[in-house]
């Protein structure tokens, strides 16, 4: 398939995300546009994809059957809600159509499911499919692997005010990256709420603060605090462009693999 139009199904049309997605398959060669779901009873149901986001008409209509999507594509892109995304994780697993997964807010239980459908599709889980992020986390584990005794680490991400989830699910991929280099589970050394008589910070722990308001699209920064010294190591997207064009760079790489389960840093590697 890699020298052939890639097709492309769409989870979340009628999003921010969704209309970033059409208007970039648009642009391109070698992608092409061949269905489009959103949640029923939105104002994008049986709107043209193409008119919805701002284009001329294409001919793919959205609808709410999250079934249809997975018909004709080669690639589904699934930026939408947890629950969606758990039913169409079903549906890859079902048709062995290769899934692209960057909806946020997502629980163990449902990263499980994820992973047990990629026993039976292509299927990339992008907590932030943004390229730069991708680099930052693998700059994160190395560095946490070097900078162990007496340092320590601290995450701290900003979104806009409508963000429903927080830590937000980069912030988090980040967290595992540092655990990651320091050969521990996230889980056992993430301190996620200070407040009152906290006492002092206990060594080793991975903390995390949330910020949240205006139009932020999306800041990330681990900082290794030593003694005496500092290492701050940041990302800052400042347009949400970025993450549909790592979506798409995603998709293309899900289009040409065996099933698996696969990550962000796969795409880059590959």
């Amino acid at each position: 398939m890699s020298n052939a139009t890639v097709k492309i199904g769409i989870s979340g049309a009628g999003g921010r995300m969704g209309g970033m997605l059409i208007s970039e398959i648009a642009a391109t060669e070698d992608l092409q546009l061949v269905a489009a779901t959103d949640r029923s009873g939105g104002p994008a149901i049986g709107e043209d994809a193409g008119l919805f986001a701002g284009l001329r008409e294409n001919g793919v209509i959205i609808g709410d059957h999250p079934k249809t999507l997975f018909e004709t594509a080669d690639v589904v892109i699934d930026f939408s809600s947890p629950a969606a995304c758990r039913s169409h994780a079903d549906l890859a697993a079902e048709t062995g159509i290769a899934l692209v997964v960057g909806t946020t807010g997502l629980t163990q239980e449902d990263e499980a499911t994820l992973e047990k459908a990629g026993q039976k599709a292509a299927l990339v889980y992008c907590a932030n499919t943004s390229v730069g992020v991708t680099l930052l986390g693998q700059i994160v584990e190395q560095v946490a692997a070097q900078l162990t005794d007496d340092w320590d680490i601290e995450i701290v991400e900003a979104h806009h005010h409508y963000k429903v989830d927080a830590p937000s699910g980069t912030a988090l991929a980040l967290g595992k990256a540092a655990a990651r280099g320091r050969g521990v589970e996230l889980e056992a050394v993430a301190d996620m709420v200070r407040k009152g008589q906290t006492g002092a910070r206990k060594q080793g722990d991975i903390g995390f603060a949330v910020l949240r308001g205006g139009d932020v699209i999306g800041e990330h920064s681990v900082i290794f605090f030593g003694q005496s010294e500092r290492v701050e190591i940041s990302h800052k997207a400042t347009d949400r462009v970025i993450f549909a064009r790592g979506a798409l760079r995603a998709a293309r790489f899900a289009a040409n693999e065996k099933p698996g389960f696969y990550i962000m840093a796969d795409v880059l590697n590959s």
